[in-house]
């Protein structure tokens, strides 16, 4: 199943695996460049999510997504809204389940913590054999591990191949 995690946000982080297992992953940035028009952010998101499709052979079969109810402040929440609009738009017009998971859910499913900072998500990220460019990939990371265990509640989870 080919499964697609983001951390959305401005720095998104991303995580990817395919029916094979093999995930890949990285961390993007939106922020608008100088210059450009105000909506180029939400068109370069929208490319970043066909390339994704396009790279998982032209199938994801569900996108999990960090569900934030508690932003630092009121362009955070702006920004964050204008990402999953763009999100929940491209999830519904390719017919691709968006499924959301708790912060909390998230961090006690990876660390073992519901509370656990960046620091240990990246630190739990790398234990696990992944080398995380951020803290937004490693939360990618945590995101998609939950999402496997969702999507195959009756298998012990494998290890994930970095």
């Amino acid at each position: 199943m080919n499964i697609l995690a983001i951390d959305i946000g401005t720095q998104t982080g991303w995580a990817r695996t395919s029916r094979a297992g093999t995930v890949h992953s990285g961390s993007e940035n939106f922020a608008p460049r100088r210059m450009e028009a105000a909506g180029q952010r939400w068109l370069k998101f929208r490319a970043f999510l066909n390339e994704q499709r396009l790279q998982a052979g032209g199938e994801i079969h569900a996108v999990y997504y960090e569900d934030v109810k508690n932003h630092a402040g009121v362009l955070a929440a702006h920004v964050y809204g204008g990402f999953l609009a763009c999100l929940e738009m491209w999830c519904a017009a390719n017919n691709v389940p968006l499924r959301p998971v708790g912060v909390g859910t998230v961090k006690r499913h990876w660390t073992g913590k519901g509370n656990a900072d960046k620091a240990a998500m990246c630190e739990t990220a790398r234990a696990k054999g992944f080398r995380p460019k951020d803290n937004n990939e490693a939360d990618a990371l945590a995101i998609l591990s939950l999402a496997r265990s969702i999507e195959r509640p009756t298998v012990v989870e494998e290890p994930m191949a970095a």
